[in-house]
């Protein structure tokens, strides 16, 4: 049973209030508002599912009071309910909190497809139902591409817009960013782009200059306390509408897509608020992304539009694709590859068409260097890769440590504060620096570019060289001037203070995406060694590693192309992606040339991170939170067999069946209401054990209500039968049910001596929910998922009650 130990608590002093499981299972899916990364997740029972929220010992009771008895069949002839005659409203579904079984689901689906495919043949209008059907599929898709791609545009159109509102307003329209404002002014010089004189700081319209002391204190002030509203109305909006729109979502993305049910983490309150609460907490100033919270929103987007079609009863364009089958899917068949290179089509051109960067351009960060890069420098590009596996593993490490420990004392339970507390913090120590004041996405991209001699950045005001001017827009190598000396110790101050403060931010509750704050720690570390390559070229380029290649008066180095690599290890470190990272990367910078230091870097740092640590941090998140889900890269080593696992154990009572022909109405609701399993092997007889079928415990307590409601005198004694034929019943005896329709004919089985690797692997390839073990047809026990996830865990001397599902 997965139950959900909440506390409810007060609001003014707390975090999300948390309510009963019943109320959980009562309420709508976009209702049901649990935390979860806060919840206690308690394995310890013997079932993969919460109990059904129903009475069973006051329905028993009520049927024995004497309302209904034999007696009362009409006529005495016992009426023969077949539920193969006509489908049940609840059947083949499932709880909240459970697990899916994609086997049955499979073959469900098979089933479908058969019976269109028959049917196609009969009639017209048949055939015209199959090809909508197959095209049912693009459809979505394409659905799902506009919606995702207008929603990401607009998220990004509205941080900008609100990031540059903490620093000032423009005066033809507040609607207008920093950069939009400045582009309608004729008075602005390219060499002084960023001023002109419809933006005006809030020292300007205050106090009504922008020069001096106190104009300083008053933009330092409006700074901070615009970045605590945009916190606190982040972290408000998610405590009161939608607890699951905290995070980045991928952890429990990854968790949905193995199987695992939460209800509302899909909803549209979902998609709403985090939508909304996403600009909010990127415009705070926060060390926090918005590409992670993203794919959640993609996903809503998803999950909302399936409910048009009744064919889905569930509820950057090539490297997200890789993304989504490395990092997300659980299961990615070649049909869903191509449906999903087709939405990410579809969202690219809509994003084209907004065009949010402003630069007619999808890439987030255009680059364009000049250079090519020499063999020699694989050198430093693969010591940026070491630093982007360290960096990696100490945040994961860090993170974990964090997150736990708000999980285990009282910090969790002030969500509110925590949020305004780190807000502050952030402010007041990344106003005074150029560097961690501008938005990360925008220290990036400078980080990134390519120094020219129009540049006012002050990272390029290199000393003044006579330059030749040449076909080549490259510029040569030259010293460093005093301006580039600052911006170095201004970089180093950001790359401690974004190293520390993204630990303890990423986990809070507001939206919170990691791939900018691990590309901004990279992309400054690379900035920084490709600067001091750079200026040691220039003065020693007579040296060995330099001689032959990078002669005086040459552009030898590029320091952005080290910072694009950097920013690509310390992602990769973080993340353990690998060809996905590399294709995401040279499609935000459309730096395609400089794939081969983009490998190399890559390749190391994920070699370095698994040295130190095996998970990523969305793998480690699922596993602080304790969701069931098995990793697909984890190798299971040990030598145990299926026998070592299975329940009941010997110490354990026997394993609760169903018999095929044997048990009555009243037997099997005892059954029900003494246990919380997920379901019920169904045998031939307690004696002989013979394995006939398995049903499910959600099915089976609908199927007798449904039967209790629509066909009058069934009782508690009435038999109930699995078997393919009901042999005659004695006269005047209660009308028996046939439920042989909800039972699985063809559980999976597998032998007692089976070796436990291979059940892992079938768990993870197949979605099993549970396995039944037989010794020589004889049922012996079975295995669910939940008993791999122990196993695993104290084969790795881990508790698996304290640790693993805590």
């Amino acid at each position: 049973r997965l139950l959900f130990n909440l506390e409810v608590r007060k609001m003014d002093n707390t975090g999300y209030c948390g309510e009963s499981f019943n109320s959980l299972q009562s309420g709508t899916s976009d209702e049901d508002m649990v935390e979860i990364t806060g919840a206690t997740l308690d394995f310890s029972s013997t079932d993969d599912v919460p109990p059904l929220d129903r009475d069973y010992g006051s329905v028993k009771s009520f049927y024995e009071s004497g309302s209904y008895g034999v007696g009362d069949v009409p006529n005495g002839v016992p009426k023969l309910m077949d539920l193969l005659d006509e489908p049940v409203p609840g059947v083949g579904t499932y709880e909240d909190f459970n697990t899916i079984d994609w086997v049955r689901e499979k073959s469900k689906d098979r089933d479908r497809h058969r019976e269109i495919a028959t049917k196609s043949k009969e009639s017209t209008l048949a055939l015209m139902k199959s090809i909508s059907d197959a095209f049912s599929g693009w459809l979505l898709m394409l659905l799902v591409g506009l919606m995702a791609g207008a929603l990401a545009g607009g998220i990004d159109i509205s941080a900008h817009w609100m990031t540059d509102l903490k620093e000032g307003v423009c005066l033809n329209g507040f609607w207008f960013n920093h950069e939009h404002c400045c582009w309608n002014s004729n008075e602005t010089t390219f060499q002084e782009r960023d001023k002109c004189p419809n933006w005006k700081s809030w020292a300007e319209l205050i106090v009504g200059t922008n020069d001096g002391p106190f104009a300083y204190i008053m933009n330092y002030l409006m700074y901070v306390c615009w970045a605590l509203l945009f916190s606190f109305l982040a972290v408000s909006l998610v405590r009161a509408f939608a607890p699951y729109a905290c995070g980045s979502g991928i952890p429990e993305i990854k968790t949905i897509l193995s199987g695992f049910i939460i209800r509302g983490y899909l909803g549209k309150w979902t998609l709403m608020i985090k939508t909304i609460t996403l600009v909010l907490a990127v415009s705070s100033g926060l060390s926090l992304g918005k590409e992670g919270p993203l794919v959640h929103v993609a996903c809503c987007c998803g999950n909302i539009l399936c409910h048009l079609f009744t064919k889905y009863p569930f509820g950057a364009p090539i490297g997200g694709v890789l993304f989504s089958l490395e990092e997300v899917s659980y299961y990615f068949p070649l049909k869903t590859l191509w449906r999903s290179f087709f939405a990410a089509l579809v969202a690219a051109f809509t994003l084209r068409s907004i065009n949010p960067f402003g630069n007619s351009r999808l890439v987030l960060f255009y680059v364009e260097f000049h250079s090519p890069w020499h063999l020699l420098e694989l050198i430093p590009f693969v010591l940026l890769g070491i630093f982007g596996g360290i960096w990696g593993a100490f945040f994961i490490r860090a993170n974990i440590a964090w997150c736990r420990r708000r999980k285990t004392t009282r910090l969790g339970h002030y969500p509110v504060l925590e949020v305004l507390v780190v807000t502050a913090v952030t402010a007041l120590l990344a106003f005074p620096n150029s560097y961690t004041r501008m938005s990360t996405s925008e220290l990036i991209s400078e980080l990134f570019n390519d120094c020219g001699l129009l540049d006012s950045s002050q990272l390029c005001n290199y000393a003044n060289v006579s330059v030749t001017k040449s076909s080549s827009d490259a510029l040569p190598d030259r010293p460093a001037g005093q301006d580039v000396y600052t911006a170095m110790w201004q970089l180093s101050l950001a790359l401690v203070f974004k190293m520390l403060i993204t630990v303890v931010t990423f986990g809070m509750k507001v939206p919170s995406g990691l791939f900018i704050p691990s590309m901004a720690v990279g992309a400054i570390a690379g900035r920084l060694l490709g600067v001091g390559m750079e200026q040691l070229a220039y003065y020693h380029h007579d040296w060995v590693i330099f001689r032959g290649w990078c002669s005086p008066g040459a552009d030898c180095i590029t320091p952005g192309l080290y910072a694009m690599v950097g920013a690509t290890a310390c992602l990769g470190g973080v993340t353990r992606m690998t060809v996905s990272l590399v294709v995401i990367m040279f499609e935000l910078t459309g730096g395609l040339e400089y794939i081969v230091p983009l490998m190399a870097a890559t390749m190391t740092s994920k070699w370095v991170a698994d040295a130190l640590g095996r998970e990523g941090i969305y793998e480690a998140h699922i596993r602080l939170n304790g969701y069931p889900f098995l990793e697909s890269k984890e190798e299971f080593s040990h030598k145990t067999l299926a026998m070592d696992v299975m329940r009941p154990r010997r110490s354990d009572p026997p394993l609760s069946v169903i018999t095929q022909d044997g048990m009555s109405v009243e037997e099997v609701e005892s059954l029900i209401a003494e246990t919380s399993y997920s379901g019920f092997p169904v045998v031939v007889s307690h004696e002989s054990q013979r394995l006939v079928g398995f049903v499910q415990r959600r099915d089976l307590v609908i199927s007798i209500e449904n039967a209790r409601q629509r066909q009058e005198g069934v009782v508690s004694a009435s038999r109930i039968f699995f078997t393919e034929y009901t042999p005659p019943q004695p006269p005047n005896s209660p009308p028996p049910l046939k439920l042989r329709g909800i039972m699985d004919l063809s559980p999976f089985t597998v032998t007692d001596h089976t070796a436990m690797d291979i059940v892992v692997d079938i768990f993870r390839k197949l979605g099993l929910r549970q396995c039944l073990v037989t010794h020589n047809g004889r049922l012996l026990g079975i295995i669910t998922k939940k008993d791999i996830l122990k196993h695993m865990a104290q084969m790795a001397n881990r508790d698996p009650d304290s640790i693993l599902f805590n």
